[in-house]
C-alpha cells in the first residue's frame, strides 16, 4: 500500500449516526485515522484542527458566529483542546436541529468531561482504534511477526512508513505534550520508567504496589499514571471475569496496549528477528489477539463485552466474552502446532458455566482449524469471522 485510503469498519457507524444525532464525537488514539475518516466521508464539511493556536485565537471572539457559519457541515480536529466551544455548539444545535458537527479527539478525559457537561442528549460517541486485521484485509498475505511489530497504525500500512518511526513520532508527541497537558509530572524520567514497566506487563495483572516500588513513587501517582495512560488510548484494562460461580475468583485486572508497535517499541525490539526470539512473545501475541477482538466490537458501534478468568488454583482462561448470561471463552496460544492440553483450563470452564457457556475455542498461530463449539481451533486471523463479536 501506498498512501492509500484505507476503509474502516466504523464508516458505517458513523453515517448511520449522523441521521439521528447534530453532533458526533470520534475518540480514539493519535494517528489512528480519525481525520482520514472523517474527511472521507463527509468530504464537503468545513475542517478546523485545535491543534493549531492560531485557528483557537480566531474562533475564540465570537465561537458561536463561527459555528453558525457552517450548520451545513464541520470537522473539529482535537476539539477537547477548546472545552468553551461545547456550550456554543450545545445553544447552536438547540437552535438549529439540522446542524452537523463532528468533533475529534485523542484525550478522553478532557473529551467526555466537555460532551456531558455540554451535549448530553445531543451527541452520539464512537471510538476509533487502530487498523484491525479485517480492515487490513490482506493479513493472510503477511507474517505474523510484521502483523505483531508493525502494529495498526494506518500510516505504517497506508504510507508504507516504518513502524517504528510511526511509534517513535507518537510517544515522544505523547509524553511531551500530551501528558504534561493533563498532569503535572515532575520527573519525566520516572514517567518513561512507569510506561516501559506497563509494556513489560502486558497481558498480566496489574500489580500497582508492585510499580509503585520500582519506579519510586507513590501508589496514588501509579493509579493516577494508569488512568491517564488509558484516557490518552495508550493502554486498556480488561476486567477479570466476576461472574458468582462459587470460587475464589481472581479480582485485579490485566493490561494490554492499544497498539502492539508501541510494546515492542517500549521493550526496545526494532525488529521481527528480535520480536521472534524476545521472551514476551507470547505475551504480545496475546495482545493482539485480545485487542483484535476489541477492535471488532468497538468498530461495530458496540461495547467491550471482554473478560479474562483466574482463580485462585491458578486456572486461567484468556478472553471469555459475554453476550447477556451467555458466554464464549477462548484461550491464546503463540504456538504454531497444536497440543491437546491448549484445552484443559476450557473443559475445566465448561464443568463451572455448564450451558451458560456456547462455545469453547482454541486461537492459536497454526494452520490446522476445527469448527466446533467444545474446543474448536482457529487461527488467529479468522477472529474476524467468530459469530457475534
Amino acid at each position: 500500500m501506498n498512501n492509500t485510503f484505507i476503509n474502516r469498519d466504523l464508516e458505517h457507524e458513523i453515517l448511520r449516526l449522523t441521521e439521528h444525532f447534530p453532533v458526533i464525537v470520534l475518540s480514539g488514539p493519535r494517528q489512528s485515522g480519525k481525520t482520514t475518516l472523517c474527511k472521507n466521508l463527509f468530504k464537503t464539511y468545513y475542517r478546523v484542527d485545535l491543534d493549531d493556536a492560531n485557528v483557537i485565537m480566531n474562533i475564540q471572539s465570537s465561537p458561536k458566529d463561527f459555528l453558525m457559519q457552517h450548520t451545513d457541515g464541520l470537522i473539529i480536529d482535537e476539539a477537547q483542546r477548546f472545552p468553551e466551544l461545547f456550550s456554543c455548539i450545545k445553544v447552536v444545535v438547540d437552535e438549529k436541529p439540522e446542524a452537523r458537527y463532528i468533533l475529534t479527539g485523542s484525550s478522553n478525559f478532557l473529551l467526555m468531561k466537555s460532551v456531558t457537561e455540554s451535549l448530553a442528549g445531543r451527541v452520539a460517541l464512537l471510538t476509533l482504534l487502530p487498523l484491525s486485521l479485517k480492515e487490513l484485509n490482506r493479513g493472510s498475505d503477511f507474517k505474523t511477526d510484521d502483523l505483531l511489530f508493525n502494529g495498526g497504525f494506518p500510516a505504517v500500512w497506508g504510507k508504507n512508513i516504518p513502524s517504528i518511526d510511526v511509534v517513535k513520532n507518537y510517544y515522544n508527541t505523547y509524553v511531551e505534550r500530551d501528558i504534561r497537558q493533563i498532569i503535572n509530572i515532575k520527573d519525566i524520567n520516572k514517567f518513561q520508567i512507569f510506561i516501559r514497566l506497563c509494556a513489560g506487563r502486558t497481558g498480566t495483572e496489574f500489580n500497582a504496589s508492585n510499580l509503585s516500588n520500582e519506579v519510586g513513587i507513590s501508589l496514588v501517582t501509579i493509579q493516577e499514571w494508569l488512568s491517564i495512560l488509558e484516557a490518552s488510548y495508550v493502554l486498556f484494562r480488561l476486567q477479570p471475569f466476576y461472574q458468582n460461580i462459587g470460587k475464589r475468583l481472581i479480582k485485579t485486572s490485566k493490561i494490554y496496549f492499544y497498539d502492539t508497535a508501541m510494546v515492542c517499541f517500549l521493550l526496545g525490539i526494532e525488529n521481527c528477528k528480535q520480536l521472534k526470539t524476545h521472551p514476551q512473545y507470547g505475551q504480545i501475541f496475546e495482545n493482539f489477539v485480545v485487542l483484535e477482538f476489541l477492535k471488532n466490537r468497538i468498530h461495530a458501534g458496540k461495547s467491550n463485552n471482554l473478560f479474562f478468568y483466574r482463580d485462585k488454583s491458578q486456572h486461567e482462561i484468556d478472553i471469555i466474552q459475554e453476550f447477556g448470561y451467555k458466554y464464549r471463552a477462548y484461550e491464546i496460544k503463540s504456538a504454531t502446532a497444536f497440543h491437546s492440553d491448549f484445552t484443559k483450563n476450557l473443559d475445566y470452564l465448561r464443568k463451572l458455566l455448564g450451558d451458560c457457556l456456547l462455545s469453547t475455542k482454541v486461537i492459536f498461530d497454526g494452520d490446522i482449524e476445527l469448527d466446533s463449539t467444545e474446543n474448536g481451533i482457529i487461527n488467529f486471523r479468522s477472529i474476524k469471522n467468530e459469530t457475534g463479536l
